[in-house]
C-alpha cells in the first residue's frame, strides 16, 4: 500500500512521497546530489500540458487563432523544441531570443518579433530569418523596416488600450506613462497605423496590446477587449482593415497559498468567447487572435533547489538561514517584492516549527530570498526547495558577484538530464581581455 503522502499535490505537478519532495518523478534531494545547488529544475510533461491545453482550448474556442510562446519567461532551446511540435508560434523581444527560437526549431513564420526599441541589426537578423510579423513600437521602427526589407513583411502595431491591470506597478505596462505602445486615447495610435501606408514593403495586418503580468481576474482582459475592438471600429471607419488582433498574455500562476490563478480553461473560454460576442455587437469581422502566455506555461514547471549553509539568529530579531543561491538566480524578489514559499526537500510535508528569513550569498543586504517562513528546524547541508520558479528566474539570471548562473535540469516520468549545462569560472571570464596598452605602474 502506498504512502499516504505519495498522493500529496504541492505546487505545479509536485507531490510528496514518503516526506520526499518529487517532481518528474524524480527525488529532488537526490537531483540536488547528482546536479549539485543551486540548480533550476523543470518539469517537461507539467509546461507541456499546459501548452496544450492553452492550444486546444483556445482552438475549439476560436478556431483562427495562434498561441504564441512568450520567450523571456524561459528561454533556451529546449523549450522550442518541445512547443513547436504542439503548433505553438513564439513571441521574442531581441536578436539572442530570436536565435535561441530558431536554432531550437521554431518556424520562423509562427515568430513575432516584439520589443520597443528593436536595433537595427535585429531587424536586419529577423528579416533574413523571414519571421512572420514585427510587433512595430516605434516610427524609426518602421522605417528600419521599409529600409531592409526585401519583401513585403506583415507588421502589428502595438497600441495602448489605458488599461490599468490589478498587478505590481512595475509590469503593468498599459498605463498612460508607459514605454511601450501607441496610445489609442490620444490619436497617436491611428496616426501611426495611417503612415504605414507610405510604405511599400510593409502591409498593416493588425493590433497588438499587453496590459501587464500575474493577472488573476479576467475583468482587465474584458476591458482591453473592449477597448481593442472599439478602435478596430474606429479602423474600419477610415478604410484600414484589421486582420489580426494580439491580446498578449500576462495570466498569472500560483507562487503563494494566498494566489488564485485561472486555469488555462478559464483564462482561454472567457476570452474567446468574450471577444466573439464584442466582434459581433459591433458588427466587424472577426480577426485572428493571438495569445502569449508565458509564466503560466512555464512558471510552475519549474523549482529551484539550493542547499543551506551558515544559519544565524539575531536575539530577538529573527534567524537567518543562508542558501548558496540569491539574488543572482533570482532577482524578482528585489525587483518586485515578489513572495515565494519553499520546503526542505527530505522534510515536505513535515510541519514548520521555526520561522527563518532565507539569505542569499550575494553582498547585498537586500539579498532575501523570503523573508519569514515557518519550516522545520533547518540544518547546514539541507536542501530547500523554492516553488513556481521555471519563469523570469533563469531567463533573469545574472553573473553578479560572478557567481555562476546555475544550470537548468530537465525531469520528466523519473529521467533527468541538462537543458542548459553548468557555468565554469572560465564561461564568466571568458571574454574578459586585458588591453595592451594597460599598465600598472609599481
Amino acid at each position: 500500500m502506498k504512502n499516504k503522502t505519495a498522493e500529496q499535490k504541492l505546487f505545479g505537478n509536485t507531490c510528496v512521497n514518503n516526506h520526499r519532495l518529487m517532481i518528474g518523478g524524480c527525488v529532488a534531494s537526490e537531483l540536488a546530489k547528482q546536479y549539485g545547488t543551486p540548480l533550476y529544475v523543470f518539469d517537461i510533461d507539467y509546461a507541456a500540458g499546459v501548452a496544450r491545453a492553452y492550444a486546444d482550448i483556445l482552438k475549439r474556442e476560436y478556431p483562427s487563432s495562434t498561441v504564441c510562446y512568450a520567450s523571456k519567461a524561459f528561454c533556451c532551446t529546449a523549450i522550442y523544441k518541445m512547443l513547436s511540435p504542439l503548433g505553438l508560434g513564439a513571441d521574442v523581444v531581441s536578436g539572442g531570443e530570436l536565435y535561441t527560437a530558431l536554432k531550437g526549431g521554431m518556424d520562423p513564420a509562427k515568430i513575432y518579433f516584439h520589443g520597443n526599441n528593436k536595433t537595427e541589426s535585429e531587424i536586419q537578423f529577423a528579416l533574413e530569418s523571414g519571421v512572420g510579423c514585427f510587433v512595430v513600437d516605434s516610427a524609426r521602427e518602421l522605417e528600419l523596416i521599409e529600409k531592409h526589407a526585401t519583401r513585403v513583411q506583415n507588421v502589428l502595431v502595438r497600441v495602448n488600450p489605458g488599461v490599468e491591470a490589478h498587478t505590481h506597478r512595475f509590469i503593468q505596462t498599459t498605463t498612460p506613462d508607459s514605454k511601450f505602445g501607441f496610445s489609442i486615447a490620444d490619436g497617436t495610435a491611428e496616426s501611426v497605423i495611417l503612415s504605414v501606408e507610405k510604405h511599400k514593403n510593409i502591409h498593416f495586418a493588425g493590433i497588438a496590446c499587453h496590459i501587464g503580468s500575474q493577472i488573476f481576474e479576467q475583468q482587465s482582459f474584458e476591458i482591453a477587449i473592449d477597448k481593442m475592438t472599439d478602435f478596430i471600429v474606429r479602423l474600419n471607419s477610415l478604410g484600414v482593415n484589421v486582420e489580426m488582433i494580439d491580446l498578449g498574455g500576462g495570466f498569472g500562476v500560483h507562487y503563494i497559498a494566498e494566489d488564485k490563478p485561472l486555469t488555462p480553461e478559464q483564462y482561454m473560454t472567457n476570452s474567446a468567447k468574450y471577444l466573439l460576442k464584442a466582434v459581433n455587437e459591433r458588427n466587424i469581422t472577426p480577426p485572428h487572435l493571438i495569445v502569449e502566455p508565458g509564466r503560466s506555461i512555464v512558471g510552475e514547471a519549474g523549482i529551484t533547489l539550493y542547499s543551506v549553509g551558515a544559519i544565524k539568529t539575531i536575539k530577538s530579531l529573527k534567524t537567518y538561514a543562508a542558501v548558496d543561491g540569491g539574488m543572482f538566480d533570482n532577482p524578482r524578489v528585489s525587483l518586485y517584492d515578489a513572495q515565494y514559499t519553499a520546503v526542505v526537500a527530505d522534510k515536505a510535508d513535515e510541519k514548520g516549527t521555526h520561522e527563518y528569513s532565507i539569505a542569499g550569498k550575494c553582498c547585498e543586504s537586500g539579498d532575501i530570498l523570503i523573508d519569514g517562513i515557518t519550516l522545520p528546524e533547518l540544518h547546514s547541508g539541507d536542501v530547500l526547495a523554492v516553488f513556481t520558479t521555471g519563469a523570469y528566474h533563469y531567463s533573469m539570471a545574472s553573473n553578479y558577484n560572478r557567481n555562476a548562473v546555475p544550470p537548468v535540469v530537465a525531469v520528466k516520468n523519473g529521467q533527468s538530464a541538462y537543458m542548459v549545462k553548468p557555468q565554469t569560472y572560465e564561461d564568466i571570464a571568458r571574454n574578459d581581455v586585458i588591453p595592451e596598452f594597460l599598465e600598472v605602474k609599481q
